[in-house]
């Protein structure tokens, strides 16, 4: 039997426009292009004989087991996914999908976008709307200095600017 793992509790189920597309791409392409290379080299692995000694044919069972774990995780995730297509009826506030510049304490400027858990490792600047900076900063408005929380300690900014792509 396999090492006991507590459930996970799933993320948020928001998601834009570009992160459900970049999802259903790495789909496709594992499903119709990456299973079926990875089946082939195995099953050409297989028939090179003893299988037990065959470092090509146990590294493509552990290739083939990865590719079937994250098709099964979409499978299960994408039809539970809701598409933000519309941008919010206050664009000066932050929202899901908010590209928000802040002011940090040192006066340096950085740049983030509020997105699902499920996109945040597509683009750099993308934070996850679970993530304890995003959730401070959800429904704040420009010129407000919020105080957030971060595992490096209190941590203080000012929204400087907001905008919706």
């Amino acid at each position: 039997m396999g090492r006991y793992r507590a459930p996970v509790k799933p993320g948020s189920p928001f998601i834009t426009e570009e992160g459900y597309q970049d999802l259903t791409d790495e789909y496709n392409h594992l499903w119709r292009v990456k299973r079926p290379e990875v089946v082939k080299a195995l099953s050409e692995a297989a028939a090179e004989g003893d299988r037990s000694e065959n470092a090509e044919y146990i590294y493509r069972k552990r290739q083939l087991a990865s590719i079937d774990y994250r098709v099964r995780y979409l499978q299960k995730r994408m039809p539970d996914l809701k598409v933000v297509k519309e941008n919010p009826s206050d664009l000066n506030r932050v929202f899901f999908g908010a590209w928000i510049t802040l002011l940090e304490e040192n006066d340096t400027e950085i740049t983030y976008r509020i997105v699902g858990p499920d996109e945040i490792h597509t683009q750099e600047g993308n934070i996850s709307l679970d993530a304890p900076l995003a959730r401070g900063l959800l429904g704040k408005g420009i010129d407000d200095i919020i105080e957030i929380k971060l595992p490096q300690g209190l941590r203080e900014f000012e929204i400087i600017e907001i905008r919706y792509a």
